[in-house]
């Protein structure tokens, strides 16, 4: 238990990394950025449909055959899908980190705490599914929580960079990014209170197809529409097969 907190905290953690980036970087390295968020889909994908979801399709199929087995997983597996979106959507437009196209409204410094807060949101399932995939398999639990950290980097920086050039104040903006990282093993520790009663491998099933849900939804609504934003498309596109051809090799070396 103590281990997957850890994976989750270190996961939550490289928000804040990524928010010392601005902070000390003249300009910013969009094929750095491109890159970082191509390998993250690349990997989130390759877990979700070699790892996670075989895993929850094979355990409810032992219990309740194949077909029901199945169902069950794809319907856990769209949920997911559903929680972020509904997540994505209760956010608004001008002020979610991962609607890129658009610029905020308000002053800069406004836009920096919105990102923070809606970062926060979003790093609060992320953290539960960090936490709980590391608890059932410590081997899953560490690629989920790579290929969330790699993710979160950009995401700091969308939120100290703003501030920062608001405020002119390196410790404000990097507490902000630090905040809303932390949400991540904030969710941790929720979700084992509320769950940790009903831990089996019957739950474990459901999490991995939920989880699974999550993390292709996060690939391709967030982490390629944002890389492409940049420019740099085929760069992009190695990152994804680099990406999943690293966790395919982990994963068998493992």
């Amino acid at each position: 238990m103590t281990f997957a907190f850890l994976i989750s905290l270190f996961a939550g953690l490289s928000t804040a990394v990524g928010g010392l980036i601005p902070l000390f970087a003249k300009k910013t390295n969009t094929a750095f950025l491109c890159f970082s968020l191509g390998l993250s889909a690349g990997v989130m994908v390759y877990i979700s449909f070699m790892e996670l979801l075989p895993e929850a399709i094979g355990s409810l199929s032992a219990v309740y055959g194949h077909r029901t087995g199945y169902l069950m997983s794809l319907g856990f597996f769209l949920i997911g899908m559903a929680v972020i979106a509904l997540i994505d959507k209760l956010v608004p437009e001008d002020e979610n980190p991962h609607e890129f196209g658009h610029e905020s409204s308000g002053s800069l410094k406004k836009m920096g705490l919105m990102s923070a807060l809606a970062i926060g949101v979003h790093n609060f399932p992320e953290g539960l599914a960090s936490f709980m995939s590391a608890l059932a398999d410590p081997v899953s639990g560490i690629s989920i929580a790579v290929a969330i950290a790699l993710h979160n980097i950009p995401e700091g920086m969308t939120v100290s960079s703003p501030v920062y050039h608001s405020t002119g104040s390196r410790g404000r903006a990097f507490m902000m990014s630090l905040a809303s990282g932390l949400a991540e093993p904030v969710g941790a520790l929720v979700g084992f209170l509320f769950l940790r009663s009903v831990f089996t491998p019957f739950t474990f099933a459901l999490v991995y197809a939920l989880v699974a849900g999550i993390m292709v939804y996060l690939a391709f609504d967030e982490l390629l529409p944002t890389a492409e934003n940049y420019g740099r498309h085929h760069l992009v596109i190695y990152a994804v097969i680099i990406g999943i051809v690293l966790m395919g090799l982990t994963l068998a070396l493992m």
